[in-house]
C-alpha cells in the first residue's frame, strides 16, 4: 500500500462471502420459475444428466436436468428445440456461475412458435434446402414401402387401409416415433435415419393427423428437416395441419394434406393399372390382327403376281435339273465303287500270294536257327539246335 492511500474503514467480503450473498438472493428469488428458449449445445453425461444452453437472440442460461428427472418426463432433448422450461436457479459457487436446475419442459407457445418457424424456414430456405433440383423422384411401382409415425395414431391406420385398397402388393414397415412434445424430433430422425441407412424400403412417408401448431411442432424441428433432406431414400411429408405447411414439407421430395393422401402419392391404383392393361392388351390383339391380317394379304397378293409366277417356273425348271444331276451323280458314283472294289479284291489275292506263312498253311515246315530263317541247306549248322516251324505252333528240337 503506498504511502498516501487512506485504508478502507470497513470490512471487505472474501470472494466466498460475496459470492454466498449472490446465491442466497438469487436462490431466494427464483425458485420454481419458468423461462422460453431455444435449446443449444445439448449434451447428455454418462450419468444421463442433461447440460444444455437455453438461448434467445440477446443472452444464454446455462441449464441442468438431473437424470432422475429426465427419466421422469422421458425427455430426449435435441438442439434448435423452442421450450418452457420451469425450475429453480441455482449458483455454483467454485465456478462462480449460476444455471438453471430444471423439473419441467414444455413446448413453446403458439407465437413464439410461429417466430422460429419464419426463421427456421428462411435460414434453410438461404441454404438451398427446398431447391426442386434436390428432390428425388418417387418409384412407380414400390415393393415396400416406410412409415415414420405413432404405432398407436389414426394416421398409421388410414395409411395402411388405403394401402390395402390402392396397392395391396406392397409390404409396409412402421418405424414407431413420438408426433408430438419434446422427444418427438429425436424419434422422427431416428425412424428417418434407420430406413435411410438400411435401404430396406423404396419410399419413406413421415407424418401425423391434425392437431394444433404446438403438437404439430415437432416437424417443424431444423434437425427433423436436415434428417429428411439427408435421406438417401425418398420422403413423403404428410402433415395434416392448420398452417400451410411445415418445415418437414419444404424439405421433403413430396408433400401431403393428409396421411391418406400421402399413400397416394406413394402408390399406384392397382385397379386403374388393370385397366389400363387390359385396354393396352386389346390395342395389342386389334394391332397384331390387323398386321397379321395384312401381311397375309401381301403374301397371297404376291402368289399370285406374274413376278412370283416366272420365280416359280424357274425354280421348277431349276428343280428338274437338279433332280437330273442327282441322278448322273448317283449312278457315276455307282460306277466308281464298282470299279474300286474290282481293284480292291486283285490287291487282295496278290497280298495273300505274297504271305510268307502261306506255305504254313499247305503243310510245309521253316526252320529256324539262332533266330534265323534256313533257307539253305550249307546254312544249317549240325550240331547246333534249331527250332521247326509248323502252321500251329513252334518246336525246339
Amino acid at each position: 500500500m503506498s504511502e498516501n492511500q487512506i485504508p478502507f474503514l470497513f470490512d471487505i467480503p472474501s470472494v466466498s462471502q460475496l459470492t454466498d450473498k449472490i446465491k442466497n438472493v438469487l436462490e431466494k428469488n427464483f425458485i420454481d420459475i419458468l423461462v422460453e428458449g431455444e435449446t443449444s449445445n445439448v449434451n447428455q453425461s454418462r450419468n444421463g444428466h442433461y447440460y444444455f444452453t437455453l438461448k434467445d437472440s440477446n443472452a444464454s442460461l446455462p441449464c441442468v436436468i438431473w437424470r432422475s428427472t429426465a427419466q421422469r418426463l422421458d425427455l430426449n432433448l435435441s438442439d434448435g428445440q423452442q421450450i418452457v422450461v420451469g425450475g429453480d436457479i441455482q449458483v455454483y459457487a467454485p465456478h462462480g456461475r449460476y444455471q438453471m436446475i430444471v423439473s419441467l419442459v414444455q413446448q413453446a407457445g403458439i407465437g413464439k412458435l410461429q417466430q422460429a418457424f419464419e426463421k427456421l424456414k428462411a435460414k434453410l430456405k438461404a441454404e438451398g434446402l427446398f431447391e426442386e433440383h434436390h428432390k428425388k423422384p418417387l418409384p412407380k411401382f414400390p415393393q415396400t414401402i416406410g412409415v415414420v409415425t405413432s404405432a398407436t395414431g389414426a394416421a398409421f391406420q388410414d395409411i395402411r387401409s388405403t394401402f390395402e385398397k390402392r396397392w395391396p402388393l406392397a409390404t409396409v414397415k412402421l418405424h414407431h416415433a413420438s408426433v408430438q412434445g419434446v422427444n418427438a424430433a429425436g424419434e422422427i430422425v431416428r425412424g428417418i435415419e434407420y430406413f435411410s441407412s438400411s435401404k430396406n424400403v423404396e419410399v419413406m412417408i413421415i407424418g401425423r393427423g391434425g392437431g394444433s401448431l404446438e403438437d404439430l411442432w415437432p416437424f417443424n424441428e431444423e434437425t427433423v428437416a436436415r434428417a429428411v433432406f439427408k435421406s438417401e431414400v425418398p420422403v413423403i411429408s404428410a402433415v395434416g395441419h392448420e398452417v400451410d405447411f411445415s418445415i418437414s414439407d419444404f424439405v421433403a421430395d413430396a408433400r401431403a394434406a393428409t396421411p391418406t393422401q400421402a399413400a397416394v402419392l406413394a402408390v399406384p391404383d392397382i385397379n386403374e393399372i388393370r385397366f389400363l392393361v387390359e385396354d393396352k392388351t386389346k390395342k395389342l390383339e386389334i394391332h397384331t390382327t390387323g398386321a397379321i391380317q395384312l401381311y397375309k394379304d401381301k403374301v397371297s397378293n404376291l402368289a399370285k403376281s406374274h413376278a412370283l409366277q416366272v420365280v416359280k417356273q424357274k425354280m421348277d425348271s431349276a428343280h428338274v435339273n437338279i433332280q437330273n444331276l442327282r441322278e448322273k451323280l448317283a449312278h457315276k458314283a455307282e460306277s466308281q465303287i464298282r470299279k474300286r472294289q474290282k481293284i480292291l479284291i486283285s490287291l487282295s489275292h496278290a497280298l495273300d500270294k505274297q504271305n510268307p506263312n502261306e506255305p504254313l498253311e499247305k503243310g510245309f515246315v521253316r526252320v529256324w536257327q539262332n533266330e534265323k530263317w534256313i533257307r539253305q541247306s550249307d546254312s544249317f549248322k549240325e550240331k547246333e539246335s534249331f527250332e521247326l516251324q509248323w502252321k500251329d505252333g513252334v518246336k525246339k528240337v
